[in-house]
């Protein structure tokens, strides 16, 4: 197979993407919300498949320290979820936007501490390139894992947040991987037929965090 072409499980992977079900609490509301999107780019690497996440910095208004997919709202200019989801992972990361081949999108989906109306676009990185931390004030730093990494039990956490169990976590290349992006990663690994056993007999590592609080409203009703 050509490398310029996605190979069939990412093919089917996105056909099934398409289609999967949206679990109630991430239903988008029928009004509101900011429309956005992410690139869920995945390479061949030499340990298989594996995924683009960068690593947000400290001290952001929003998902501060967080893995993430690339991506963010839309903005002038954005006709497409796709458009925006490259769009952002070029101004994050540096990545080539030519090696990129968009093959789908996954259902909206919705943060509902944000607000954010989130469209992922999975892509096939057909031509992978170097990767960093191109906005240093949103990015700490991007990174390349291999969805193995992803499904090893060994790697899996259940996250609770100010005492609530929020869901799957991941803990891979010296990150916690949690919230949104993990609901999405387990729901690809499981589309992808990568899951594994991983929480018998309720031996599942639970982690729990307290968020950092959010910058204080300034008197104009915005954010300081």
């Amino acid at each position: 197979m050509d490398g310029r072409t996605p190979p069939g499980w990412l093919t089917a992977l996105a056909e099934a993407g398409a289609r999967m079900e949206v679990p109630p609490i991430m239903r988008p509301p029928a009004e509101g919300g900011r429309r956005s999107a992410v690139l869920v780019l995945f390479g061949s690497g030499a340990a298989g498949p594996e995924l683009l996440l960068i690593q947000r910095n400290d001290g952001l208004r929003r998902h501060s320290g967080q893995p993430a997919f690339p991506g963010g709202s839309f903005e002038e200019g954005d006709r497409t979820p796709e458009e925006c989801a490259v769009r952002e992972a070029v101004e994050e990361t540096g990545v080539d936007p030519a090696g990129i081949v968009p093959l789908g999108l996954l259902p909206e989906l919705y943060i509902r501490h944000s607000g954010f109306r989130v469209r992922p676009v999975l892509a096939w990185w057909r031509e992978p390139s170097a990767v960093h931390a191109a906005d240093a004030g949103e990015v700490a730093d991007a990174v390349t894992v291999p969805v193995a990494e992803l499904a090893d039990p060994a790697n899996r956490v259940v996250v609770e947040v100010s005492g609530r169990r929020t869901g799957p976590g991941f803990r891979v290349r010296g990150m916690l991987v949690w919230g949104f992006t993990a609901a999405v990663l387990d729901a690809l690994l499981t589309l992808g037929g990568w899951q594994r056993p991983w929480n018998e007999a309720g031996r599942a590592e639970v982690v729990r965090l307290v968020p950092p609080a959010e910058p204080a409203r300034t008197a104009s009703g915005g954010r300081g």
